[in-house]
């Protein structure tokens, strides 16, 4: 167990900093590993650390420093009429304004998606959602929004690898520049 005392009793975090997938993927799900496999794939380097299973932002913080990277949420979202879905990539320390975005957007009012879209979409659950999850969205239902802020000022960025039990360090300028057009998903930029 962590001796940080910033950490929940019943939170685990793994002291290795891993490069790369797990040497045995035994008991984890098939979704991680296509996700590995997918990485691995596209020539993209990660470091991995894995840890009991996270649903906040405040419970990644101290996953956070020990990649070396700041946070950033990941949140799924659609219109009223659940026709039009996205996926928002923000720093974590930002405020998330539905009136901000949706007029950005042109959308109609924004809210989260519920869980079902989630899985059958992006094929993760929540506390899992991560840019990685549009690797499944083979009809592109998803429209990927990163705010300025990820871009511009951060060289890593965390994410899952569609699991919430793991977390990985990945450049910004690999998911731009190789994992997103092989899944065949733009990103728009907005400013929150």
């Amino acid at each position: 167990m962590d001796n940080d005392s910033s950490l929940n009793a019943d939170f685990y975090i793994d002291p290795v900093l891993y490069t790369g997938r797990p040497a045995d993927t035994a008991g984890r799900l098939s979704r991680e590993v296509r996700t590995y496999d997918l990485l691995d794939r596209l020539g993209i380097p990660y470091q991995r650390l894995d840890h009991t299973a996270t649903y906040t932002i405040e419970a990644c913080r101290d996953i956070d420093k020990r990649l070396g990277i700041h946070i950033c949420k990941n949140l799924f979202l659609c219109n009223a009429q659940k026709t039009s879905f996205y996926l928002l990539m923000m720093p974590g320390e930002k405020k998330f304004r539905t009136a901000v975005l949706s007029k950005e957007i042109g959308s109609a009012r924004l809210s989260f998606a519920s869980p079902e879209y989630m899985e059958q979409f992006l094929d993760i659950t929540p506390g899992s959602v991560s840019i990685l999850g549009l690797m499944n969205d083979t009809g592109n239902h998803v429209r990927l929004l990163i705010d300025e802020d990820v871009i511009q000022g951060h060289e890593y960025i965390g994410c899952h690898p569609c699991v919430n039990t793991s977390s990985l360090r990945i450049r910004t300028a690999d998911i731009l520049e190789k994992f997103l057009p092989f899944v065949g998903h733009p990103y728009t930029v907005v400013k929150l």
